[in-house]
């Protein structure tokens, strides 16, 4: 079990920069979104494919179906999530959404194991649960319609599916190839959109709070956490690291008051303490001979 505190502090400390852009991302409102992620994404990758020069890692070319589950990342964690985000903004309180979020470690407890081949632990999917509800009291509950609730549901799906679609390409690409090649093409996504709906000179109308707001998106949110949760995935599986997803809506709230929001109150607290105690269960040593299962970490790529 020692060797897994690596992986796991890298996706914490994923999940950590990805829970302090929801207070970030407050300061890009008023600017041209999809413009800002083209760029967001543009620079995330030439950072990475600097990185991967320095270091001298090879990022591989994709082939045949790796094509549609590097796509379908793209499509699900980037493109859609972000518009349900906004969609769904219109509809609900923002803590309706971040409860949606919350519950992806159970659907990755369940789903996870099975892309991996392996059969979901039943250990896994009760601390799953409890981190859950831990999120969920952090999050605090809010108002909305059933349009809200429908938005909320695709939030979901998204975020899970951010991780699950890219586990079938982890084996053959590991976590820089993925996060070069869907960090590429959402920069061509967004740059293609971005062109049409807002037009060629909306970059001129980014003002310095935008841009200092998008290089932290791009940097640490992006080139930097992409790498450590997918590190995180393809060492501990999808079903372990899931549960690190807790802490996201944790940072945010630390980010929160960083920032001069008010500080939080009794059940945000008492969510913390939930949701450490569902990664003391996930986390915990001498797991059960199902749990001990490790992943393939050469898993098998996609079929070409």
């Amino acid at each position: 079990m020692k060797t897994n505190l690596l992986p796991a502090l890298a996706g914490a400390t994923g999940m950590t920069f990805v829970g302090g852009s929801v207070a970030v991302s407050g300061f890009l409102a008023d600017a041209p979104s999809l413009t800002i992620q083209a760029l967001r994404y543009a620079v995330a990758c030439g950072l990475l494919l600097l990185y991967s020069r320095v270091a001298g890692k090879r990022v591989l070319r994709p082939r045949g179906r790796e094509w549609l589950w590097l796509c379908g990342v793209v499509l699900t964690g980037m493109i859609i999530f972000n518009v349900a985000l906004v969609q769904g903004s219109r509809h609900a309180e923002p803590a309706v959404l971040g409860v949606a979020v919350a519950c992806v470690p159970l659907l990755l407890a369940v789903a996870g194991p099975l892309l991996e081949g392996r059969s979901p632990a039943r250990r896994l999917i009760v601390a799953a649960l409890v981190v859950t509800a831990g999120a969920a009291l952090v999050q605090g509950l809010g108002r909305t319609d059933g349009v809200g609730l429908l938005w909320a549901l695709v939030t979901f799906a998204c975020e899970a599916g951010f991780t699950l679609l890219a586990v079938p390409v982890l084996g053959r690409h590991g976590p820089l190839g993925v996060s070069v090649h869907s960090t590429w093409i959402a920069a061509v996504a967004f740059g293609i959109g971005g062109v049409v709906g807002e037009g060629p000179a909306a970059v001129l109308r980014l003002r310095l709070d935008d841009v200092l707001a998008g290089v932290y998106l791009a940097v640490a949110v992006t080139a930097v956490a992409f790498v450590l949760w997918y590190t995180c995935v393809q060492r501990l599986g999808s079903a372990r690291a899931g549960l690190l997803t807790g802490i996201a809506p944790i940072s945010a709230a630390v980010v929160g008051v960083a920032l001069g929001g008010p500080m939080p109150g009794l059940p945000v607290w008492l969510g913390v303490a939930v949701v450490a105690g569902g990664l003391a269960l996930g986390f915990r040593p001498h797991p059960t001979p199902q749990d001990a299962t490790a992943p393939n970490h050469a898993m098998a790529s996609a079929t070409s």
